[in-house]
């Protein structure tokens, strides 16, 4: 009966999972292979320049150290080009998206009953997953190409006390590629609608419970064997009891202490090998010799910060005539600054409380860029320009002499609203404001928000 009602709701798959899966996969693996070929192209060139110098001073050690580092290079270069890099040896990583996406995906073509609709997407879908596994399994390889030829220079180079700067380049190329590679495999943590639903009716069926735990990289890293692998993770044991074992077993005799010693190295080499599918373990251990920008690594769009103010004219000890909102879009340079560009519309309100009448008041465009000072304060400084007579029409606005610029700077104090949205307030001063008119108050507050 439980069978029958869960292959029902199983038929329910929603029909976009297919396409969802599919075209996050092909973007993940076009931004991936853009990334590696980058990588590649700027170590290309940091390497010729550093052969240049070099065989200056040392022709023959020049072409010990690089020529076949470049050759290699272009050869990967013109293979990612022609999209035909397949490096050999290549370890298959893993990244816990792609493996549930793959055996979920492999599963449906076992059981195409399944699908309701979509069944000639769930081909297209296997060949994209395969293709991002391929791009990763190349960029983890690349990627411990950089970092190795990365020691090799440094040390060569050691006697090259005036190249120190060109090899912090290198250095930087190396590390950020790490972590562009960190960030889109993060991305993919980010699952659609469509992807949570077909997952949480799947979740439902047991036999694809089973189907996962068996072929799951996950089970097979650990040899989970049939049963409920969250529970063998729980009953991992300690060292210390595992070494308790071991002594009750075999005692502490030299012979025994040789067979422990034997069997630990053992283990360690297993280890490695489990560790050279999962590489985010070994960028732990990287720690650069410079210091870097965390925002280097994250992608365009996950550095941009949308955000709005608003901000009272008063024309009365009590009535605000007029109203200013803004919104704005920033983009993070690092962790401690940011800059942006905004737009802004102002609205008179009347002039008290017996009068109120709503009219355009102003149009503005604004300039500007934040530094953070200490704890959550920053300063905030940028040029606006208003246009401030009653707008009756676009053509208003084409008479630029009616524009009123502002040049402000002044203390932001950020805050916590919840566990997406900052607020801020802001306390700046227009260096302009004598300038204008009519005279404005040169001090602005301004009460935002940003996300």
């Amino acid at each position: 009966m439980y069978h029958a009602l869960a292959q029902d709701s199983l038929l329910n798959i929603p029909s976009k999972y297919l396409n969802q899966v599919g075209r996050k996969t092909e973007r993940a693996t076009h931004q991936i292979d853009a990334s590696t070929s980058k990588a590649i192209s700027a170590l290309m060139k940091q390497e010729s320049k550093l052969y240049k110098k070099v065989q200056r001073i040392n022709p023959e050690h020049a072409s010990q150290i690089f020529k076949k580092s470049m050759d290699s290079l272009l050869v990967m270069k013109k293979a990612m080009q022609l999209k035909t890099l397949r490096l050999p040896g290549a370890i298959e990583q893993f990244v816990p998206y792609l493996d549930s996406s793959r055996n979920t995906l492999k599963f449906l073509d076992e059981n195409r009953a399944f699908l309701q609709k979509g069944k000639g997407d769930l081909q297209v879908a296997i060949n994209k997953v395969g293709a991002l596994q391929q791009s990763i399994n190349n960029a983890a390889q690349i990627e411990q190409y950089l970092k190795s030829q990365k020691e090799v220079i440094k040390a060569q180079l050691s006697a090259y006390g005036n190249l120190t700067k060109d090899f912090t380049k290198l250095n930087k190329t190396a590390y950020y590629y790490s972590q562009q590679l960190g960030e889109y495999k993060s991305m993919l943590s980010d699952r659609k609608k469509a992807e949570k639903k077909a997952l949480e009716l799947l979740s439902q069926y047991k036999p694809y419970s089973a189907f996962m735990q068996r072929n799951s990289m996950l089970a097979g890293l650990f040899n989970f064997p049939a049963g409920d692998g969250s529970r063998q993770l729980e009953g991992l044991q300690t060292r210390t009891a595992v070494e308790q074992t071991i002594q009750q077993h075999i005692g502490t005799s030299p012979e025994a202490k040789k067979a422990v010693s034997q069997l630990m190295d053992e283990a360690q080499q297993e280890f490695a090998a489990y560790k050279s599918k999962l590489p985010d373990l070994n960028s732990a251990a990287d720690m650069p010799d410079f210091k870097p920008n965390p925002m280097k690594g994250k992608t365009f769009l996950r550095r941009l910060e949308l955000g709005g103010n608003i901000q009272f004219k008063k024309s009365s000890e009590y009535f605000p005539s007029n109203t200013e909102v803004a919104v704005q879009l920033a983009y993070k340079l690092n962790n401690k600054s940011s800059a942006g560009l905004g737009t802004a519309y102002g609205f008179g309100m009347g002039t008290g409380w017996d009068h109120i009448k709503f009219s355009h008041h102003a149009l503005g465009v604004r300039s500007f860029m934040d530094w953070k000072l200490k704890a959550s304060f920053y300063i905030n400084g940028g040029f606006e320009g208003k246009y401030i007579t009653a707008i009756r029409d676009f053509n208003d606005l084409k008479a630029w002499n009616r524009w009123q610029p502002s040049a402000l700077l002044g203390i932001s104090k950020k805050y916590k609203v919840s566990s997406k949205i900052k607020g801020n307030v802001q306390l700046l001063y227009d260096f302009l404001a004598t300038h204008q008119s009519p005279r404005q108050s040169p001090l602005v507050i301004r009460f935002g928000y940003c996300k």
